[in-house]
């Protein structure tokens, strides 16, 4: 009997979001030669007309969407049981069969493109943000990175499946990680302790093997960027990643402002939370638990009461936004529980031909998988918002805009919790939030300014790396706990960061959107329908407009130096009662 939504839903009979007119209904898009010759069918086509280009555009848009749903499907099935080895196996397969072919195929349709377009113009407005990211792709592609970027997406696979198999042997029985993670919010210190070194030393045990695998992955990088002409894999991400609007200055101003003025107040943070605890000093497994020793916030109890929540919730904030979640809902589109095999961690993936979104996350009934459904439900509702884009590539934002829509939606759907806590819990749950937040914009800069070390130096010793790594982690806010006699954990905590194995440098992205959502939450203090509906108005640009643009439309300054920094950081540190 099918126990989760990725194995009850039948992917096969979503709606189409529009009915295919190049695609057969009964294309196999699993299988490489169907799809190479769907391809080269688009890349034989004689075009004689901006028209006929126009319409070439869209069937080719439709193959891509259909092409990527495909994958889409596979990756959603495999992170759902990764101990399953027939879903391994397929997405593998696909990874390795049908995505290089489709990559020199890619390149061969913008380069027909873009030599079409000399002769057919289109409309210059409505192409631009599309025609400057074909351009920056023509000059990044290299045929021999095809092979070298598969084995890193298959690396990426292997560290989903390495994660995925740790378990903690915990009271006669093998929980997740995320199971036993539920333990750090004990208020019994020995039961915490407990919890974070068993979890710390499962890591342990995947040291040697995790990072022998990125090892590989940076050899990999490396080389690709230097195929493409680049002195290093830096310069190479960012224009991977059409990052037109700012550079690896603006990434370092980011680091300078955020130890300038958001650490002191973590220090503040952790200082009252030493103090309410009466300890000497804090260990890493008194961070998550209320330092009053309340039990655990524990919002729900089964995860049909969480989504009954969340539709609440969004229902309240806006009534589309709430029907949109409960379509979610009664299609099957959630896969919520934890439980053993699964990956770890959360993601929305956008389901390219149906235009539909999935949420995967792993609830285990505590206060932060609130926040995590809330967050991923942004993410949606943006996917909604920008279905009707007809040009693909606009149904997706830049991703520094897309972490806006969610944590814009964690820090406002967060007022309206009352539909899980009393006011006393509701209250303790937006403060852990807030303080959340910054350790988050703290954990940000530590992160991508350990990525920026890595790839500056990438022919560095793993003992360089972990001394690097915690040269950075001190910097941001690691020297504010005592790490005495757990030096062996602490050189390694980066494993646990899923972003530096499988997208580096897709991590700068939750800091600047931060940024963005914290200015979106004080003004929906002010105007809460004004602000919605510039929130949801701005979603639906979806990737049509320049990164300045989005923020622009939703009210929000695209800035993250230290001048957009401290008035937010001052608000926070008011809500938060620790102003001097």
């Amino acid at each position: 009997m099918p126990t989760t939504a990725a194995e009850s839903l039948d992917f096969d009979r979503l709606p189409k979001y529009r009915s295919r007119r190049f695609v057969p209904a009964e294309a196999r898009l699993t299988d490489k030669e169907e799809v190479v010759r769907l391809y080269e069918a688009l890349l034989g086509r004689d075009i004689r007309s901006a028209s006929e280009l126009e319409i070439w555009l869209q069937d080719r848009f439709e193959m891509d969407a259909a092409v990527s749903q495909a994958g889409e499907v596979l990756y959603i099935r495999m992170t759902c049981q990764t101990d399953d080895a027939k879903r391994s196996g397929d997405y593998k397969d696909f990874v390795e069969n049908i995505l290089p072919s489709v990559k020199q195929l890619e390149h061969r349709l913008n380069e027909k493109y873009w030599a079409l377009k000399k002769d057919w113009p289109l409309d210059a407005a409505k192409y631009r943000v599309y025609d400057r990211s074909v351009e920056t792709d023509l000059a990044l592609f290299r045929e021999e990175n095809i092979p070298l970027l598969t084995k890193v997406q298959l690396l990426s696979q292997d560290y989903q499946t390495v994660c995925g198999a740790m378990t903690v042997p915990w009271d006669g029985k093998d929980l997740t990680m995320p199971q036993v993670g539920r333990f750090l919010m004990d208020p019994d210190r020995p039961t915490r302790e407990r919890a974070w070194k068993g979890m710390a030393h499962r890591r342990l045990d995947d040291r040697d093997k995790l990072d022998k695998l990125f090892d590989e992955m940076l050899a990999l990088r490396h080389t690709v960027a230097l195929n493409a002409g680049f002195k290093n894999f830096i310069e190479y991400q960012f224009k991977s990643y059409h990052r037109f609007d700012y550079s690896s200055r603006e990434c370092r101003q980011y680091h300078e402002a955020v130890a300038a003025l958001v650490v002191p107040l973590c220090a503040k943070i952790m200082e009252r939370r030493r103090r309410l605890m009466r300890l000497p000093h804090l260990r890493p497994w008194d961070v998550h638990v209320d330092p009053l020793g309340r039990p655990a916030l524990k919002p729900f109890i089964e995860v049909r009461d969480l989504i009954t929540g969340l539709k609440k919730i969004f229902n309240r904030l806006d009534p589309q936004l709430g029907g949109q979640f409960d379509a979610m809902a009664k299609m099957g589109l959630l896969d919520l529980d934890s439980r053993k095999g699964k990956a770890p961690g959360g993601y929305q993936n956008t389901m390219a031909e149906a235009r539909l979104p999935f949420i995967f996350m792993n609830a285990v009934g505590v206060d932060q998988d609130v926040r995590t459904l809330l967050h991923e439900g942004g993410h949606a509702f943006h996917a909604f918002a920008c279905a009707p884009q007809d040009i693909r590539d606009y149904r997706h934002a830049p991703m520094e805009f897309c972490e806006v829509a969610s944590m814009s939606m964690e820090l406002i759907g967060g007022e309206y919790l009352d539909v899980f806590y009393g006011p006393e819990e509701w209250e303790r749950s937006k403060i852990d939030h807030l303080e959340d937040v910054i350790q988050v914009l703290a954990w940000v800069a530590n992160i991508d300014a350990f990525q920026h070390w890595i790839y500056e130096v990438p022919q560095h010793a793993v003992q360089e790396r972990s001394q690097a790594w915690l040269g950075f982690y001190n910097r941001f806010g690691g020297q504010l706990m005592e790490w005495k006699g757990l030096e062996m954990y602490q050189e390694s905590l980066w494993h646990r960061q899923l972003h530096i194995f499988e997208v580096p440098f897709y991590y700068i992205e939750y800091g600047i959107a931060q940024l963005g959502a914290l200015q979106l939450w004080l003004n929906a203090k002010k105007d809460l329908g004004g602000t919605v509906a510039k929130y949801k108005e701005a979603l639906a640009l979806g990737g049509s407009r320049p990164l300045p643009e989005l923020f622009e439309a939703a009210g929000l300054k695209f800035d993250f130096s230290a001048r957009t920094i401290a008035p937010l950081i001052a608000a926070v540190q008011e809500e938060l009662g620790l102003t001097e």
